[in-house]
């Protein structure tokens, strides 16, 4: 087979992410549960095939696909970390640019967020006493997408008063833009609420039929680690189908950006109708 050859992109992802199946592949990569079993030793050997190949040397003997999977686990343990935080800290973790926020900010973001989230269902638990039991079941995820809508443009102010930066096909930074900033974040939200809904529609539906049957009447122990097995099987898919409904790298035209943005693209460089940003997680 001969030795890997050294002009493998490792800093993009490695399905094509224009398309939706690119992207879905690259997520379900990302999220795959099984990489938490991996022990310290295979976490430390992949580091080390990564910092290598990036270095210009390749690990005797090792294939493509090998190469790829180093590559992700670091990501992998990260961002199974992340999701064991706070929504604030997703929130901000996932953000896009670079511009900074203050601790301030981060604590307004979370009071706001579980303060809306906790207001929206108990406000909607009341409306809902006299509906049938099924109803009820589904005050969560209107709770869940009440924080999101909440939590995530609080916790990227900064971006919706700054901007984000966008730049050319090849890269090259052309300013910042606030009106990226706005569809960026409207693209978390959105694919936020629907990573949300099989988790909190499905489940539902299935343990009030279950627990109209006599077996689990007779079992009433196994309710809660049946729901939870049930949200949890939900969000294996649900959370790479969901990030991937929106390209990572995404694009606006320059005809959409603010006025004085427009006007600087076009004097540096007229030939540009497009510019890509990174949306956020």
């Amino acid at each position: 087979m001969g030795e890997l050859p050294l002009d493998i992109n490792i800093q993009e992802p490695r399905w094509d992410q224009s398309t939706f199946l690119g992207r879905a592949r690259h997520f379900f990569t990302v999220t795959d549960p099984r990489n938490l079993l991996l022990s310290a030793a295979q976490l430390e050997t992949s580091r080390n095939i990564v910092q290598n190949y990036r270095a210009g040397v390749v690990t005797p003997g090792i294939t493509e696909d090998q190469l790829w999977r180093a590559k992700k686990t670091p990501t992998v343990v990260f961002w199974q970390w992340v999701n064991q935080s706070f929504n604030a800290i997703v929130n901000y973790s996932n953000r896009s640019g670079d511009t900074p926020i203050t601790v301030r900010q981060l604590g307004t973001a979370y009071v706001s967020a579980t303060t809306g989230a906790v207001a929206t269902a108990l406000g909607l638990k009341s409306l809902t006493k006299h509906l049938p039991p099924l109803v009820g079941r589904f005050v969560p995820f209107a709770a869940v997408a009440a924080a999101n809508c909440i939590n995530i443009p609080l916790m990227r102010q900064r971006e919706l008063q700054v901007g984000i930066p966008v730049a050319d096909e090849a890269g090259q930074r052309l300013g910042y833009s606030v009106t990226a900033a706005k569809q960026g974040i409207f693209q978390v939200v959105i694919s936020r609420i629907c990573m949300a809904i099989p988790a909190m529609a499905i489940p539902p539906l299935i343990m009030d039929t279950l627990e109209k049957k006599d077996f689990l009447k007779r079992r009433p122990w196994l309710g809660a680690p049946l729901q939870v097995g049930l949200v949890g099987f939900c969000l294996v898919f649900a959370t790479p189908l969901c990030c991937a409904l929106f390209p990572q790298k995404s694009s606006i035209n320059v005809s959409k950006l603010e006025p004085e943005l427009r006007a600087q693209i076009h004097e540096q460089n007229p030939s540009v109708e497009v510019v890509y940003y990174n949306k956020g997680l």
